[in-house]
């Protein structure tokens, strides 16, 4: 039967997984415990905010449309083609020569949707659903439109991402490992905001990293945004409890608030998010409104245990998935949305402000087909 298929395969599987990325956690602590990066300290002590420039928000504005209108979409199929070769390619060879659906098929399937980083769950899921259904199938296109369909289904039944409020200011905690993109991302958001008209600071809570602080200092800057900061190794509670008062002296409408994704363990890491959670919350009762987790796409399953690790520790109400530009498994999509029953509200696809665009389960699926 098709269900064996990972069972037979288990000793492959590992050995194949383990030369491509780790999974679970010890990944992630390893990342976490490896040494921070040597900064200069050469900021000024005191915090400055850099006010936004009003040509700035145009050139957004035109960045953004150009890359809604013209280019993500072919861009995301291009990223997504290993995955459509699997999904395409591999199911036509599937049916060479049969006329219909057996159990040897219904294993090649099984393997090929491991292959694309869907997940054993995930995986199993479509089978039982597939199997049931195979009988009304008779060549690979109907296959084709028949794994659409459940892959849809599953990609659709995930809540609904946060809203923004109406009271002022509306505050998002943005975390994630270091290298996922949590920089690039704080800055792609704030000219999208900045772009609907939105008042925006961002924060740079991530005080171990001084290269880290001028990355995000830039982004503010490209992207119109305010921008508070602290000295080198202060507090990072500290500054998000003063970026948050400065936003209410100054009418924000929305604060993006930069944490950091490296300390000596994880377990310092979830505490010192905690904390600086907790102040925020202090200074605006029912803050953050939004915990953001960021995802590096092309991590693959590993992927799921860093996202637990922090819903877990920080409640995690959406996540932004990067680096979906030919690295990346869209599987890992599909399996992030079927195991954690968190909103996807972004996809990235570069760097550009115009490469960071919400996600749509419809859109991306017909991507991957």
């Amino acid at each position: 039967m098709a269900f064996n298929f990972f069972r037979k395969k288990k000793k492959d599987m590992k050995k194949e997984s383990s030369s491509e990325h780790e999974t679970g956690e010890p990944q992630l602590e390893q990342e976490m415990v490896q040494s921070l990066e040597s900064d200069d300290d050469s900021n000024e002590e005191k915090g400055f905010i850099e006010n936004q420039k009003p040509e700035t928000r145009e050139a957004n504005e035109a960045d953004i449309s150009h890359e809604s209108k013209s280019g993500f979409f072919k861009r995301l199929r291009q990223g997504m083609s290993k995955t459509r070769e699997i999904l395409t390619t591999d199911i036509d060879e599937l049916f060479f020569g049969k006329k219909k659906i057996d159990d040897a098929l219904l294993e090649d399937l099984e393997a090929l949707l491991i292959t694309s980083d869907m997940g054993v769950e995930t995986t199993m899921a479509l089978m039982e659903n597939i199997t049931g259904k195979a009988k009304k199938v008779n060549d690979s296109a109907q296959l084709k439109a028949l794994l659409k369909e459940e892959i849809l289904s599953i990609m659709r039944d995930t809540p609904n991402p946060p809203q923004l409020l109406v009271e002022k200011p509306h505050v998002i905690m943005v975390v994630g490992v270091n290298g996922a993109g949590k920089t690039t991302t704080i800055g792609k958001l704030a000219a999208r905001f900045e772009a609907q008209g939105k008042k925006t600071l961002i924060a740079a809570a991530d005080t171990f990293r001084a290269a880290a602080i001028e990355q995000l200092g830039i982004w503010a800057e490209r992207a119109g945004s305010e921008f508070v900061r602290g000295k080198d190794k202060a507090d990072p509670a500290a500054i998000a409890f003063d970026a948050i008062g400065a936003s209410l002296a100054r009418g924000i409408d929305i604060v993006l608030v930069d944490t950091a994704g490296r300390l000596h363990t994880n377990i310092n890491l979830m505490e010192e998010l905690k904390k600086i959670k907790r102040a925020i919350a202090k200074k605006i009762p029912g803050a953050p409104h939004e915990v953001l987790l960021v995802i590096d796409g092309s991590t693959g399953q590993n992927a799921i245990s860093q996202a637990n690790l922090f819903n877990e520790s920080l409640g995690v109400t959406g996540m932004a998935l990067t680096k979906l530009d030919g690295t990346a498994r869209g599987g890992i999509v599909v399996s992030i949305c079927s195991s954690l029953k968190i909103p996807l509200q972004y996809i990235g696809i570069g760097e550009k402000i115009g490469d960071l665009q919400d996600f749509s389960a419809e859109r991306f699926v017909d991507a991957l087909f």
